[in-house]
């Protein structure tokens, strides 16, 4: 699935204020319906290179309009073997551009452990927060792994 979210041009002219113009594009007639977190995984899984899935930490966006259908994915960040940066303005940026109405979010583990940390946690709680305030759903967190996913939703930590 060919995503593109954000393409802004900026053309500064003489004595004049910076014009900006942002465009959204997405190549997909194809409406995936996500019904619950296993769907939610086998997209997101989809936008992970396997190879690379136990290399280094991503963190990504699953957007959905109001019906629960993907709008695309974002690939938000790439760290380290035991964390990435998460920029919670970044996130919303994407999120509101592309008119989102409820957002999953998921990162890896590269260790392959799907026991949340509190920096985990503690950025779920950040992010969820942020959401009510922008009338975005947050529906889920997913700790993605090759051998499965863990839901922040399912073991109600969403609530």
């Amino acid at each position: 699935m060919l995503f593109q979210v954000l393409a802004i041009n900026i053309k500064i002219m003489e004595n004049k204020v910076a014009e900006i113009k942002v465009s959204y594009f997405n190549n997909t007639s194809e409406k995936i319906k996500i019904t619950g977190s296993l769907k939610a995984f086998q997209v997101l899984l989809g936008s992970w290179n396997i190879d690379t899935l136990e290399l280094q930490e991503e963190f990504k966006i699953l957007m959905l309009n109001y019906a629960n259908e993907v709008l695309g994915v974002y690939n938000l960040s790439k760290g380290g073997v035991s964390g990435t940066v998460v920029d919670i303005k970044l996130l919303f940026a994407v999120a509101l551009k592309c008119h989102a109405s409820n957002i999953i979010i998921a990162h890896n583990h590269p260790s392959g452990t799907l026991i949340p940390s509190e920096s985990d946690k503690t950025i779920t709680a950040k992010i969820k927060k942020a959401s009510e305030l922008l009338d975005i759903k947050l529906i889920d967190h997913l700790i993605v792994t090759k051998e499965g996913y863990y839901s922040f939703s399912e073991f109600g930590l969403l609530s």
